[in-house]
């Protein structure tokens, strides 16, 4: 019998299923789930639902079952046999809350989603009763974030008290579905609970003060914190009944999409570092010892291996981008063409791309800032320009705090598959960057799944073996750094840095005087 393994991603918008064979190391099945066009029936757009207040963002929980069951219901008939899958991992998007009452209802109709920013005053609160941002980042490891899981569910208990006393159990999005496929085991794991800044990454334990500065009983409504490499029990009875699974198919620990993502990327030994390009912007490294940024802005979050993930969110990557194919009228391609006929540095002209507010730096009211632009430089070729480097530039600043040695930079997201965009980057950080096919966090945790099976089952690999062997590198799109271009873009990064840091009034450097050091390296110093 095929030694099968499946990995299932609820993401905000879809639901992904890849199926693979670990024995001769091919993937064997994907399918995903379209929340809007799918299921129809929740009312969702870009699988939210709609007609909500400002700063609101919130999922009904159950669309992500009616997902999960549809895209087993899709697997059954393509003729693979289901009782060759040995274990199910499940990748959530992160810090999404679930809340559950002893029955196994929904205490609250909706789930609040990682994109949630109503929540802004309680994490406020919060910080202040635990004595500051120092004081919360001593007791969490992180600060509180309106994205993150304690804000949402101090807002719950401040707004919906009644609610909030029927609930006998939170948890986070993947666990809710691991919840669902065996039954109802509840469990959380480090990986995705050190999103929730009630949990010390480091520690490795429940802040009891931040617990307890929500509600003194909230820590008997949070589940066990088990190791991420163990499974947590066995498929359903109803599942192995309706679809057809082994009675002894295991459910992995499962974790967030961010730790699968890394998996799915090869990013589980040190120097690889996973820059996601989507709507947001990520970046995320292998450390064996977790990082604790004084300044709270790169996330300590743990792996699914045992050891740490820091990551860093901007929350403007792939928008400021869109805006500008849109006024243009440019294709993916049309822009590339723009862009190649423009020069690094773009003549000292420098967007800082805060478009919808900012999540590192943590500026939510924040706007653009167009520097060194005169009242003719407002053209195509000097915006295209001016987005590509200001959104590298941006997700770079927050980066160096980053105490990495990068070998290798791996691109995800629809924008690496953009030359101009990989070229940039690679000039940028200074780094080797290549962009990964594949299927993200679903692929991660199926792969995940094939490690912790085989951690259990006698049939002990490394995992680097296990991703080295499914993930495709295509070496013809290797892009290295140019040296040229590496020494404008030093002299230009000193221009954001300074001007960052000007607007947000920290000490720093003159941003007019760092303007002219980049023009004199491109040859107009008088510019």
């Amino acid at each position: 019998m095929n030694h099968l393994f499946a990995g299932i991603d609820i993401s905000t918008q879809s639901c992904k299923l890849v199926v693979i064979n670990a024995d001769d190391r091919t993937i064997i099945h994907i399918d995903s789930v379209n929340y809007d066009d799918d299921l129809p029936q929740y009312d969702t757009r870009n699988g939210i639902l709609q007609n909500q207040a400002e700063g609101v963002s919130e999922s009904d929980p159950r669309m992500w079952i009616d997902a999960v069951n549809l895209v087993f219901e899709r697997f059954v008939k393509t003729g693979i046999e289901p009782d060759s899958i040995r274990e199910i991992a499940v990748s959530g998007q992160q810090h999404g809350l679930v809340a559950l009452d002893e029955k196994g209802n929904l205490a609250r109709p909706a789930s609040k989603l990682w994109n949630d920013f109503s929540t802004s005053e309680e994490c406020r609160l919060l910080t202040e009763k635990i004595g500051g941002t120092e004081a919360m980042i001593a007791e969490v490891g992180n600060t509180q974030r309106p994205g993150y899981t304690a804000g949402k569910i101090y807002h719950f208990l401040r707004h919906e008290p009644e609610a909030y006393k029927r609930t006998a159990v939170f948890l986070l999005v993947h666990n809710y579905i691991n919840w669902y496929l065996t039954g109802g085991v509840c469990l959380m794991e480090p990986g995705d609970v050190s999103g929730t800044a009630l949990w010390h990454p480091e520690k490795q334990a429940w802040s009891e003060q931040v617990i307890r500065a929500i509600d003194p009983s909230l820590q008997a409504r949070l589940p066990q914190v088990r190791p991420s490499s163990q499974s947590i029990g066995r498929i359903s009875d109803d599942l192995v009944r309706r679809f057809g699974f082994a009675p002894d198919c295991l459910i992995d620990s499962g974790s967030g999409d961010n730790m699968y993502g890394a998996v799915g990327t090869g990013n589980v030994r040190s120097g690889i570092v996973t820059l996601s390009l989507g709507t947001s912007g990520t970046a995320y490294s292998f450390m064996e010892k977790a990082f604790i940024d004084p300044a709270g802005e790169i996330a300590a979050f743990c792996d699914a291996t045992g050891h740490h993930l820091p990551l860093l969110c901007v929350s403007n990557m792939a928008g400021g981008y869109n805006d500008v194919l849109s006024t243009f009228q440019l294709d993916h391609n049309q822009f590339v063409d723009i862009v190649n006929k423009t020069h690094p540095g773009n003549g000292g002209r420098l967007i800082i791309p805060w478009y919808e507010g900012e999540r590192t730096p943590d500026l939510p009211r924040a706007a653009p800032i167009y520097f060194g632009f005169g009242l003719d430089d407002f053209t195509r070729e000097y915006l295209c320009r001016g987005v590509l480097e200001g959104h590298v530039l941006n997700i770079y600043q927050g980066f160096r705090r980053l105490p990495v040695t990068v070998d290798e930079i791996r691109l995800t997201g629809g924008l690496s598959q953009s030359a101009a965009w990989c070229q940039t980057i690679a000039d940028i950080f200074e780094a080797e960057v290549i962009p990964i096919e594949g299927e993200g966090a679903a692929l991660g945790a199926a792969l995940h799944a094939a490690w912790v099976w085989g951690l259990e089952n006698s049939r002990e690999e490394p995992l680097t073996a296990i991703t080295d062997s499914f993930i495709k590198i295509d070496e013809s799109r290797r892009f290295r750094p140019d040296a040229e271009h590496t020494q404008i873009y030093r002299k230009q990064k000193a221009v954001f840095e300074a001007l960052s840091k000007r607007v947000r009034g920290l000490t720093g450097a003159d941003p007019f005087k760092k303007r002219m050091e980049l023009l004199a390296r491109l040859g107009r110093p008088h510019s």
